[in-house]
Parts: C-alpha cells; structure tokens; sequence
C-alpha cells in the first residue's frame, strides 16, 4: 500500500481521499447485507443497506463539490492508499447477526473515520485540505451521535447470539 502523507495533500487530493473512503464503506456495507441476507423488516441487512445508501448520498455530495473545483482532472489518490478507513473490517461480515449488532457496527465504523478525519485534519498543513477534513470528522462524530441515538431501538435480540465458529461471509441457507 502506497504511503499517505497528509501534508503533502492538496484540496483535489483530499476530496478524492474523502471520496474513495464513502465508496469503499458503500462497498463494504453493500457486502454485508449480502453475507447477513434479509430475514425481516429491520434486520442487520436493512441496517447495512441504509448505512450502504448514506454512504452513497455522502459520497456523491463530495464528488460534485470536486467535479465543481476541479472538473475531470485525474484523481492521483487510488483505492490502494486506504484500507477500512470507515467501512467496517471485513471480518466482522457474519450470518448471524442481531440488527443490533449491525447499529454497533456502524457506530464503530463512524468512530474509526472520526479518528482517521481527526488526524489528518492535525497532520494536513494547506488551510484548505485542513478545513475539509475538519469538516468531515465533524460529520463523522454527527453521524456516529445519530446511530447512537438511534441503538436503543435496536434491543438485544434472542437467537442471535454471533457463532464465533462461523466462517467470515458464510450463510448457512
């Protein structure tokens, strides 16, 4: 994986950055409603299904903001310089999975692009790539405090105790 250095980012590259984590968090959420597969109205599908759509909202907000600043100018950062920024860790993909234990999933996974955001916005020294970066971990503590608000309608459910035994990505059915 090729290095990322902050510092050396300019605004182009920063929304890129930005860009290619919403995609890569869509695809990872667009994976688990496949892996859990949908049971009933509110499940850990639907869970990942929405988080999937708001990835894409967010994603497609930010690359208009680009194509407006900068056209079709060719983005340098590639999908090889991030892994799991925010899209969850791909081990945590599993049949049986509680609808709440898809919110907490999300919720980590926003606290994880809080911390990335967190960093680059200390590390990134042109003003501009500072403030976009500071305006996306903003984003991502509003979003994490969102599900958080959202979990307790999500009560812990019975039979859906997680096998650790179970492969990664496996559905019995």
């Amino acid at each position: 994986m090729p290095a990322l250095d902050f510092k050396t980012l300019d605004l182009r590259d920063a929304l890129d950055l930005a860009i290619l984590i919403e995609e890569e968090a869509k695809a990872r959420y667009v994976e688990f409603t496949k892996t859990v597969g949908g049971r009933y109205a509110g499940d850990a599908s639907e869970v990942f299904r929405r988080m999937a759509i708001n990835e894409e909202k967010h994603g497609a907000q930010l690359a208009e903001l680009r194509r407006s600043l900068f056209g079709a100018e060719p983005r340098r950062v590639t999908p090889d310089m991030i892994d799991e920024v925010e899209a969850p860790a791909q081990l945590l993909g599993r049949y049986s999975m509680s609808a709440r234990r898809a919110m907490e999933i999300a919720i980590e996974s926003e606290q994880k692009a809080y911390d990335y955001f967190a960093r680059a916005c200390r590390d990134a020294t042109d003003p501009k790539v500072r403030r976009l970066f500071t305006d996306l971990r903003d984003e991502e503590r509003e979003h994490r405090q969102l599900l958080e608000r959202r979990l307790p309608d999500f009560p812990a459910e019975v039979g859906f105790d997680e096998d650790p035994t179970e492969e990664v990505g496996s559905d019995p059915g």
